[in-house]
């Protein structure tokens, strides 16, 4: 059972992220072993040698609702805890949504232009809403809208995937979602590093001729 167990910290809390050792402002603590066995209360001062003498640290993980201390390796311990917020960090890629406007009748350059455009987002990650509008007499020729869009797929099949096919919106509108795929990614960025080395050792060979 805990005695007069809490202390109020005195002063400012330790550059450290926890207290650990001597800065523990607890009279008693719960004391976890190195291997996580359950050793029990004791006073802080004597769980701080118990620590030492396995060369280790007294560190204080929790004060809700008794404080509880484990024994560790401080060192090591804020070096996985760095390693795997950084992990964790990586993982949490933002995903947008972006969208795309065509048009039925879009001419070629502006077509890859958007394409270009639309490469970049699914690269990234990003979902890609593309929106084709009929105007005019479009309306009644869905068929053109129909091949734009898959004129348009066709320009990012190797990398993307269509989630939602051409769908009308309002007689006006005609919605397709893509998105990345991993493998096909993967794959494109692998063949464009490839083709960057052989580009490179062909100006290398070049260069080399030349000097001669």
């Amino acid at each position: 059972m805990f005695k007069g167990v809490i202390i109020q910290p005195r002063g400012k809390k330790p550059a450290s992220e926890h207290y650990i050792n001597e800065l523990i402002p607890f009279k008693q603590v719960f004391v976890i072993g190195p291997d996580g066995e359950k050793i029990g209360v004791k006073y802080t001062k004597e769980a701080i040698e118990l620590a030492k003498s396995y060369k280790m640290d007294l560190v204080l993980i929790s004060v809700d609702p008794k404080p509880i201390c484990r024994i560790l390796d401080y060192g090591k311990f804020k070096y996985d805890r760095k390693k795997k917020k950084k992990e964790q960090k990586e993982k949490q890629t933002i995903i947008q949504n972006r969208e795309v406007r065509l048009t039925a009748m879009i001419g070629e350059n502006d077509l890859m232009t958007k394409s270009r455009k639309a490469r970049e987002f699914l690269l990234k990650g990003d979902r890609i809403k593309v929106s084709l509008k009929l105007r005019g007499r479009e309306i009644g020729r869905k068929d053109l809208g129909h091949a734009t869009l898959e004129k348009f797929y066709s320009t990012l099949a190797d990398i993307a995937d269509i989630t939602t096919e051409p769908k009308l919106i309002n007689d006006r509108f005609l919605d397709m979602n893509l998105q990345p795929n991993k493998q096909k990614v993967t794959k494109y960025l692998k063949e464009k590093t490839l083709d960057q080395q052989n580009q490179e050792t062909k100006e290398g060979e070049l260069n080399a001729k030349n000097e001669n």
